[in-house]
């Protein structure tokens, strides 16, 4: 299993939401890169459940887990679902990384996804 280690760079001031600054990664023996995830849903935290579960049933098929993760993208259509996005967040990842090591993620607004319902896209690299 790969050592990732989760950091912050003082200098660099407290991340704005759950995430870190940097992952670093040693022996890992493999490196995992998982396509934008998708789902359809009523409202914005449904999708947002939704991409997640897909991502977690991606690193589950390849033997890994939330500790795994060393970077997620994050492509969000209306920048309206800024907060919301962070609410989930701050909501969800304390479950999903108990350890309060929250991986990098670098947050896009797009004009449009692959299709008009879609809200979110996340995008996932690990360790393994």
């Amino acid at each position: 299993m790969a050592k990732i280690k989760i950091e912050n760079v003082e200098a660099l001031g407290k991340p704005l939401g759950q995430y870190s600054h940097m992952a670093r990664v040693r022996d890992a023996q493999e490196t995992l890169y998982i396509a934008g995830m998708l789902a359809a849903g009523d409202d914005f935290d449904a999708q947002c459940s939704s991409v997640f579960r897909q991502i977690e049933t991606a690193l589950k098929s390849a033997n890994a887990g939330w500790g795994s993760v060393v970077q997620f993208t994050t492509y969000l259509v209306h920048s309206q679902d800024i907060p919301k996005f962070m609410a989930w967040r701050l909501r969800e990842f304390p479950k999903m990384f108990p350890d309060g090591k929250y991986p990098p993620n670098t947050l896009l607004i797009i004009d449009r996804l692959v299709g008009e319902q879609y809200l979110i896209e996340v995008q996932t690299i690990a360790a393994l």
